[in-house]
């Protein structure tokens, strides 16, 4: 679970997370968004750091072993390669789609790895979820011991996606 509003609007960790920040990355997005639409293209944002600094957070080691090794690389991957479109995820900014998960009635498994650096945004996305939900006996929090963000995209070598958990869950629920 990642939470792309949040990320856009805060940044990593809401280091970025007043309105003269958000201010000032709105313009210069906008300005980019001038830039884009003058040439007839869109800049891309870089994907993946290569080749990695020994400074590299975490995070993006972590990255780094799964889009820009055999596990995860691919000539068309966006974060293998180029990166995003830099104002393609500015309506994020603007828009907090987890606004109203509190009333899902439906069955919700967030998972995350303990160690992932995301692990933040799927921990408050599930305490707001379950703020007053009509429905909290369907809702759970899965907390995959050891396993980082990437883990959870292909087990990561350690086996860390738990299928037997994950199977048990939507039997469970989606009757």
């Amino acid at each position: 679970m990642y939470d792309m509003s949040r990320i856009n609007a805060k940044g990593y960790f809401d280091a970025e997370d007043s309105e003269a920040a958000r201010y000032e990355k709105k313009k210069a997005l906008n300005d980019q968004r001038t830039t884009d639409y003058k040439s007839g293209s869109y800049t891309l944002g870089g994907g993946v750091v290569d080749p990695l600094p020994e400074d590299a957070p975490f995070f993006v080691k972590d990255y780094y072993d799964y889009y820009k090794t055999k596990r995860g690389y691919h000539p068309r991957s966006l974060n293998s390669n180029g990166g995003w479109n830099i104002i393609g995820c500015m309506s994020f900014m603007n828009q907090p789609i987890l606004c109203y998960s509190n009333e899902i009635r439906s069955a919700v498994l967030v998972m995350h790895g303990e160690k992932a650096h995301s692990c933040y945004m799927g921990r408050d996305a599930f305490a707001h979820m379950m703020e007053g939900n009509p429905t909290p006996e369907n809702k759970e929090l899965l907390i995959i011991s050891g396993a980082v963000h990437t883990d959870l995209y292909d087990g990561g070598g350690k086996n860390a996606i738990p299928f037997d958990k994950l199977v048990a869950f939507f039997r469970s629920n989606l009757q």
